[in-house]
């Protein structure tokens, strides 16, 4: 059996928040593999405790990755400020074929874009993927999980971060379904008395108030925060509110743009130009959206640049969609170059980090083996890119740990769902809930 259908039966998706099923990369052919352990999202240490805990595993799944798409060089990505990690991973590297690449600590990092222009110097075309430069990229938690693959293990954990406003700041890894509820408890509850989940970070999380939401493949973090915080009102205000605040008060200063680490890359990417938009009604609207179809939806516009609290972001996020409503694609020029000024407008985490009001929040999350209280877990049969899984299992039935819940066509994107503990079957609807037997 190849590697890429050993991923695919595994259930392996990228591990750092996209979701792609990895086995679609390890059926193609590139000439570098990176692990990419930028970590740029502000208070999560996940890939750091992976990489410190386990980079002998980052890097046996990098040369198993290599092998399967026939690249002659493997390189893992790790900022230079994770020490332990950078040591951990510098010691793994010796007598393979896999180098480290230490990074700065700037956000966004992390962005495959990015990433890539970085290690490689190669750009990507506009909407484009790593692979048309030679390039695959996973998370090195998806490294982890694919050497697991090949050894016959499915995925049914994950390691993540509890961070903010909580007791005892940590990286735990959980059976998958194990609700946010459960984090907080094993973080030593919250420090605040109406917490806020922003789910896989600051800038680029999903901001919830549920805490029997279930952990999935794709969940990298819990960064806890109270209802009153500034970054919490920004990110509950109402659409049809941040219209009408950037309708009213966008006075075209450009900050947006010009801090935009697409545009400073050399990407067709103008938030102020966006920006404008909300200003038409019946006419030019495809025109100015075009100018949000190669963002990347890092935030940094939003919560750094703009110097009115704006909402630019929103304005793209809201844009790319009605583009793809529309049926219009992006269409413009290929040739791409960084803009000269790139260097000297990167931003910092630390100084990000003082403009989201964070700081008090800046503590060590070390990885630690903690009993997580979950008699039950919920599993979404969609965790990542694609199909969801058609359910295997009815009420009802009794389940092994690792034994597949659905299943995908083969052909199809998606990723098969497997049991991450011994248990019943409660109910199946887009999601399995299980009883776990001790």
């Amino acid at each position: 059996m190849s590697l890429a259908e050993q991923v695919r039966m595994a259930g392996v998706v990228g591990a750092g928040g996209g979701g792609f099923p990895t086995h679609v990369k390890l059926a193609s052919q590139a000439g570098i593999v990176i692990a990419n352990g930028a970590e740029c999202e502000p208070l999560l240490h996940k890939d750091a405790a992976v990489m410190e805990r386990q980079a002998g595993e980052v890097v046996r799944g990098i040369e198993l990755a290599m092998d399967a798409v026939g690249a002659a060089e493997g390189v893992v990505a790790v900022k230079g400020k994770n020490r332990h990690a950078v040591e951990a991973v510098e010691a793994a590297c010796k007598g393979s074929r896999v180098r480290l690449q230490v990074l700065g600590d700037y956000y966004p990092a992390g962005d495959e874009y990015d990433l890539v222009y970085t290690v490689t110097g190669r750009l990507i075309p506009p909407a484009g993927i790593p692979l048309q430069v030679g390039v695959v990229v996973c998370n090195v938690e998806t490294f982890v999980n694919l050497a697991a693959a090949h050894d016959g293990k499915p995925v049914t954990r994950k390691t993540l971060t509890v961070a903010g406003a909580v007791r005892e700041p940590l990286t735990l890894t959980v059976p998958l379904g194990t609700s946010y509820r459960a984090l907080l408890e094993a973080a030593g509850g919250a420090t605040v008395s109406d917490p806020v989940f922003c789910v896989g970070g600051l800038m680029m999380g999903e901001t919830v108030t549920d805490a029997e939401l279930p952990v999935t493949k794709t969940t990298t973090g819990l960064v806890v925060l109270s209802r009153q915080h500034p970054v919490v009102q920004r990110k509950l205000t109402p659409a049809g509110a941040q219209n009408r605040i950037g309708k009213s008060a966008c006075d075209q200063c450009r900050y947006c743009t010009e801090f935009c680490p697409r545009f400073l890359l050399g990407y067709a990417v103008e938030p102020h130009q966006v920006m404008r938009s909300l200003a038409f009604t019946a006419t030019g609207v495809e025109h100015w959206n075009s100018w949000a179809a190669l963002c990347c939806a890092c935030g940094l516009c939003t919560l750094y640049a703009c110097p009115e609290a704006l909402f630019p972001k929103e304005a793209c996020d809201q844009a790319k969609e009605a583009m793809r409503k529309a049926g219009l694609k992006w269409s413009g020029k290929k040739e791409v170059a960084a803009h000269p000024l790139r260097e000297g407008r990167r931003v910092p985490v630390r100084t990000l980090m003082k403009r989201l009001c964070v700081m008090e929040y800046d503590h060590p999350a070390p990885w630690r083996e903690v009993p997580v209280a979950a008699s039950s877990l919920v599993l979404p049969l969609k965790q990542g890119a694609g199909l969801p899984n058609v359910p295997r299992v009815r009420p009802g039935d009794r389940v092994s740990a690792g034994q597949p819940l659905g299943e995908v066509p083969a052909k199809a994107l998606g990723a098969i769902l497997h049991a991450p503990v011994d248990g019943r079957v409660i109910s199946v609807t887009d999601r399995i809930v299980l009883e776990r037997i001790s």
